[in-house]
This record gives structure tokens, sequence and C-alpha cells, in this order.
């Protein structure tokens, strides 16, 4: 009558869980329009009409157990609702199943499943209540050593938030570091983890303004080098000047204090999502317009 690859495809449409799909198919005979009005009619699909919205705000949580970490961004539409009790509620049971469970994407953690439903059914649930479209877009698991130690920080309420990993060093420069990575918005941790399209994009534009200024080719070579080494100080985190401290490099810092860093991890809220831009002035002329 219909196939898993209906219901999967009910659900992209609908948001609606996986059960309440397969029982829309059923009741439908598996025509795929009939069941969206099945779910329409109930309720269910509720949450399907926010899914064209744009979710920028949101809420970046971190929680560390042991030797595992867990760095998660949930959005909303609003900065209102990352602040209501229930969507942090949900944001906080999301992260202890990601730390608790095997899962290496957002899709997988959609199906994790108590006594409440899967994930997916309760996102869909706190959708309809709240009114907003909510998704949650990624996380990172972080796994250490025993001998290292985790440094985590939020900024902004939670607006950013930095997972490092340090081995040598105590909590204390750890969490220096993650201050660091979270303030300063570094792209890599060294150099050589740096994308390669990136330097040779900034490698073309220095020498085009090196040439511009009327350096000779071989000079211009040359000056490339400098200005790509001054370039690399402001985007890896560890030859970045140290905030408490700009004579020391952050490398130095730890490794003045007998460690080295493992990893970095940093996310901010709706980085690389294009928000909606709010043009009141033209509503308004709008309204007055098609009244």
């Amino acid at each position: 009558m219909f196939k898993a690859s209906d219901v999967k495809e009910l659900r992209e449409k609908t948001g609606a869980g996986m059960l309440d799909c397969k029982k829309a198919l059923e009741a439908t005979n598996g025509d795929m329009e009939q069941a969206i009005d099945w779910l329409r009619e109930k309720g269910i699909a509720k949450a399907a009409k926010k899914e064209s919205r744009i979710a920028a705000e949101g809420l970046c949580q971190i929680k560390v157990e042991g030797n595992q970490a867990v760095i998660l961004e949930v959005n909303s539409e609003t900065d209102f609702v990352a602040k209501n009790e229930e969507f942090i509620h949900f944001v906080d049971s999301v992260i202890d199943k990601i730390l608790t469970h095997e899962v290496a994407s957002v899709e997988e953690v959609l199906e994790i499943k108590d006594e409440n439903g899967t994930i997916s059914d309760q996102l869909t649930a706190l959708v309809a209540k709240i009114g907003e479209k909510i998704s949650i877009r990624r996380f990172e698991k972080i796994k250490k050593e025993d001998g290292a130690c985790f440094g985590t920080y939020k900024h902004m309420g939670g607006k950013i938030g930095a997972v490092v990993v340090v081995k040598g060093a105590e909590e204390e420069v750890a969490k220096d570091v993650a201050m660091q990575a979270a303030a300063m918005n570094p792209t890599a941790l060294r150099r050589a983890e740096v994308p390669q399209e990136l330097v040779d994009r900034e490698s073309h534009i220095i020498k085009e303004q090196v040439l511009a200024e009327g350096k000779p080719e071989e000079i211009a070579e040359k000056m490339v080098v400098g200005r790509l080494n001054k370039f690399y100080k402001e985007i890896c985190l560890e030859e970045q000047a140290f905030i408490k401290d700009s004579s020391l490099s952050v490398m130095d810092y730890v490794k003045n204090h007998g460690g080295e860093i493992i990893s970095m991890t940093r996310f901010a809220v709706g980085e690389g999502i294009e928000k909606k831009q709010e043009d009141f002035a033209s509503e308004v002329m709008s309204q007055i317009q098609n009244s």
C-alpha cells in the first residue's frame, strides 16, 4: 500500500512523527496529499507551516561528562523563545541524550527515543506549542584522553560557545584558551588546519594589493609571505595574541604552563544563516497602500 520511503517523505513535508505519518498513510490508503490533509486536520502537521521561516536565533549549550563533551546549537526564530524555559529544557534534554548515545548526525539524534517518544516527536510538539520554527542545527561530540582536560566557555548567555582540549596543563589554562576562542573567533587551531582555498584566496588578494602599490613581481612575492604570516596570526588560535597578556601568543601561554592544545570547537548561534532583514518603513507603507 505504501513504502517506508513514503513515510519518510511525509515526515519531511509535515514535520510530524514517524508513527503519526504511518497512521496517516494507513488512513488514506497511501495517498500523500490526503495524508498531509489528515495530519493537518488533526493538528499534527501544525509544525510544518513553520518550515519556510528562518530560525537564526537560539542557544548554544555545552555539557561535559567524564572524557566526553558535547557542544550543541538549537535554533529558534526569536531571542525571546531562546530564553523560554521549555526551550531551554528541550535543549538540555537533547544534549543529555547525545552524551549517552552513539550518534553521528542530527538525523540520528532525532531518532533517539525515550518515554516521551522520539526527539523528533518532542520537537514537533514544542514547535506546535511555542508557535515558532525550532531546529536542531548541529552538534559536536568531543572525546579526550585521561591525561588531558576540557576547557569550556559560553559567551552572551549561550550565543557563542567554545570547547578546547588541552593536554599537560591545568583546567584553568584550558578555560582561558576556550575564552580566547569564543572572543577572538579563530578560523582554525593551527596553520595546517586552515583550508587551502582560504590561503590561496588571501595570497591572491595580498599580491594584487602589493602590485597595485607599484611593487615589482619579485618584491611582491616576498611581501605576500610577510603579510600572510600576519594573516595567520589573526585566524589561527595558537598564533593569536593572548587576550590576557598580548606579549604572548596563545601557544606560548599554554606551553609556559606545560601544556599543548589538542583541539578547538567553536559555535556561534546563527553563523552562516541568512537572517531576514526587517524593513519596517516599507512594511508600513505596503500596508497603507493595500488598505
